[in-house]
């Protein structure tokens, strides 16, 4: 009988704000999936070699590493926390609209946009 690996609760790979937490919150609201995880990962890509794809995940990997802050859940596969230490989730909104930041202390540049970066 095989056993199921369940994901790995682990210290946060990175500071999630109150901003982020409450659209996240809002975004479980407006997909109908309150128990979903936001899935935060580092792809090849960009400009400048690496990008951020974050969306709404509603089951976990067994590798997924889980960051929780007040009811919410962030999974992060294992290849990419090695990106993400010490970087801080963060939810800006303008005139033009909002979006998700991440203010990666490891990215030694970023395109003009702020989409992609390199380390």
């Amino acid at each position: 009988m095989a056993t199921v690996q369940e994901p790995i609760h682990a210290p946060a790979p990175l500071v999630v704000t109150e901003t982020a937490v409450a659209r996240i919150k809002f975004l479980q609201g407006k997909e109908g999936k309150p128990d979903a995880s936001l899935r935060l990962r580092i792809v090849a890509g960009g400009c400048s070699g690496m990008q951020y794809r974050i969306d709404l995940a509603e089951e976990l990997r067994a590798s997924d590493l889980i960051a929780e802050k007040d009811g919410v859940r962030i999974a992060v596969d294992p290849k990419s926390v090695a990106y993400l230490k010490e970087s801080t989730l963060d939810w800006e909104e303008d005139f033009f609209g909002g979006e998700f930041k991440i203010k990666n202390p490891n990215a030694k540049a970023s395109c003009s946009c702020g989409l992609s970066f390199t380390v």
